[in-house]
């Protein structure tokens, strides 16, 4: 039983070690004896600035400290960087998020510094950003109305060490303030609102502080963005994204009125237009969406890059949505590097969509060329790796790597590069050249052995016939067509000549009319005769036919005789229209018994 308990104890110290491995301590050595904080709130993201006077008051030296994220904003951080001031430039830290055995709560950040010694002191700038922390206030406004937002963070800075010294700047987009907290020494100047100094706060020290005031910038969040990268060893890399966008400002409370925003340039929140910013190299860019190219866009082109302006079809309210999507080709020799097989591409994991640009979610997909292998991805930033796929595309056999990344919460500092490693047999470069050239030649082999080759036994008289039966078919229906057409010009020839009285000119339209029938009618006569002789059935349908043609050519010469009467005033008018009337019926009776043969041919 005492071995047991000796166990027991043993293992619940190895467990307790390797739960606390990975955490750090709290160094109250550390003081903060001067912070200035900037908050930047005027557009829709949260942009504070932390300027950190670290002071070593121990005896040991310090080569980090902890960095405590606002607890009241902290599951919105998007980003966190940190500098120091070097000899020429800022040098950027390394930070990576730890926890504090009794901190459990706090959202903390280890940041490396370069080594501070006994009684010393570094200024350190840490920035972090943070979307959708900026709540509409009012939630819903109409269109000619301004939009409020309500914003709340803590007014000391918020930190494991003690701070002497504490300021806060909040700029806010407008000077129309509707109400912030005062907790003395406070001011307000334009649309600057100070804060401090305060002196000698605890570690961990907490106040609110809120303000209300009139923020107009655009509120755009893209939803979903799915990044497209397909490489090609033959010279280009095309890049297409697909986008849903959301206004997530104030929502629009009524209707929407063309006429108001164009005449009264009201809706100041709303989103018109908004640029993009692209590669210098980019060429044959589209913008479409399901309906087919926007054509509201502008492209302009500069010597480090190339600026799109995007115009949707219609202005974005707070909670109107779009999507839309982009592509453009690059050429690979800026982008993909190589060593004998070993290739590398060197590509931004996102790019500038808009200013102060939120992205909640990505995907990026790179298709690399068939046969890569040995596929290795490295970002700047922490990212979820999703399974590769395979795509097939023109004559590809195997299909090509997918490679997936996912991240969540992007803002305009995840811009960065990432690298994708692989390998690639240039000899492979060969198969979709020599697969073309394969098909064709099998392609041509084919049609050559068949077209020497005689595969009939014995002919086939009854598909003979059919064929021909065919053949004819198709002629009489021609020329039964060109006979319809004539019935018209009989009827336009009798038309204009009541109108024209010029017996003369119809007596001549009459007999290049009569010669033209007469042809066609021998026509079918001939291909009646065929037909007869192919023992078919069709033959009598147009025998049929001929009939009742001659029956309408009586009804046309009937039409005529009556017209030439009234025409010499040997018959009234009156008369006339009703012997017309019952020429055009008997006429048409007959010329639906045509069409009904000439439907069954």
């Amino acid at each position: 039983m005492g071995k047991f308990g000796l166990e027991v104890f043993l293992l619940t110290t190895v467990l307790a070690a390797c739960c606390t491995a990975g955490q750090d301590s709290i160094n109250n050595a550390i003081v903060n004896s001067k912070v200035e904080r900037k908050i930047d709130l005027t557009t829709h993201l949260v942009k504070i600035t932390n300027v950190v006077t670290l002071e070593n008051t121990g005896k040991t030296a310090i080569r980090s400290f902890l960095f405590a994220v606002d607890p009241v904003i902290a599951d919105k951080l998007s980003f966190i960087g940190a500098v120091t001031r070097g000899d020429d430039e800022d040098d950027r830290l390394t930070v990576k998020q730890t926890t504090v055995s009794d901190q459990k709560a706090a959202q903390l950040w280890k940041i490396s510094i370069p080594e501070l010694t006994e009684g010393n002191s570094i200024t350190v700038t840490v920035e972090t950003i943070f979307p959708h922390t900026l709540r509409p206030y009012p939630s819903q406004i109409k269109q000619s109305e301004k939009q409020l937002v309500h914003f709340q963070c803590s007014l000391y800075y918020y930190s494991p060490y003690q701070t002497k010294s504490q300021s806060s700047a909040v700029t806010l987009s407008s000077s129309s303030i509707e109400s912030y907290t005062k907790t003395k020494p406070v001011s307000v100047t334009d649309s600057t609102i100070n804060y401090g100094p305060y002196e000698n706060k605890a570690a961990f020290t907490q106040a609110e502080l809120v303000v209300h005031y009139e923020n107009n910038t655009p509120f755009l969040t893209v939803t979903e963005l799915t990044r497209v990268i397909e490489v090609s060893h033959w010279g280009n890399i095309a890049v297409e994204e697909t986008y849903d966008m959301y206004h997530s400002g104030a929502k629009l409370k009524g209707p929407f009125s063309r006429y108001d925003y164009q005449r009264s340039q009201d809706g100041v929140s709303s989103i018109k237009s908004f640029k993009t910013v692209l590669p210098a190299s980019a060429k044959d860019v589209y913008y479409r969406d399901e309906i087919g190219n926007i054509s509201t866009s502008n492209l302009r082109e500069h010597e480090e890059s190339v600026d799109l302006e995007l115009r949707p079809r219609f202005p974005l309210f707070g909670g109107w949505k779009t999507h839309y999507y982009m592509g453009y080709n690059v050429p690979s020799y800026q982008y993909l590097y190589n060593s004998g097989n070993n290739y590398a591409l060197k590509m931004r994991f996102v790019d500038h969509v808009y200013d102060d640009q939120v992205v909640d979610k990505m995907t990026l997909k790179i298709i690399l060329p068939e046969g890569a292998k040995n596929i290795k991805l490295d970002t700047p930033f922490d990212v979820h790796r999703g399974k590769d796929e395979l795509h097939f595309t023109y004559l590809d056999t195997m299909g090509r790597p997918v490679v997936i990344a996912h991240k969540h919460n992007l803002v305009e500092q995840h811009i960065q590069d990432f690298t994708l490693h692989y390998s690639f047999q240039k000899l492979l470069l060969l198969q979709e050249p020599l697969l073309v050239v394969g098909a064709f030649y099998l392609l041509f082999t084919v049609v050559i052995i068949y077209v020497r080759l005689d595969f009939s036994i014995t002919k086939d008289e009854v598909s003979e016939s059919r064929m021909r039966v065919a053949g004819l078919v198709e002629q009489v229906q021609n020329v039964l067509d060109k006979r319809s057409a004539l019935y018209q010009s009989y009827e336009d020839a009798v038309d204009k000549f009541k109108a024209s009285k010029d017996s003369g000119a119809f007596a001549a339209n009459r007999k290049k009319v009569d010669a033209d029938h007469k042809s066609l009618t021998e026509q079918l006569k001939a291909f009646q005769g065929k037909l007869k002789q192919e023992g078919t059935d069709v033959a009598e349908k147009v025998a049929e036919l001929q009939k009742l043609d001659a029956q309408y050519r009586e009804q046309v010469t009937l039409g005529i005789t009556y017209a030439e009467k009234l025409i010499a005033g040997k018959v009234n008018k009156k008369d006339y229209l009703d012997i017309n009337s019952s020429n055009t019926a008997k006429k048409e009776e007959i010329y639906q018994k045509m069409e009904t043969i000439m439907a069954t041919l």
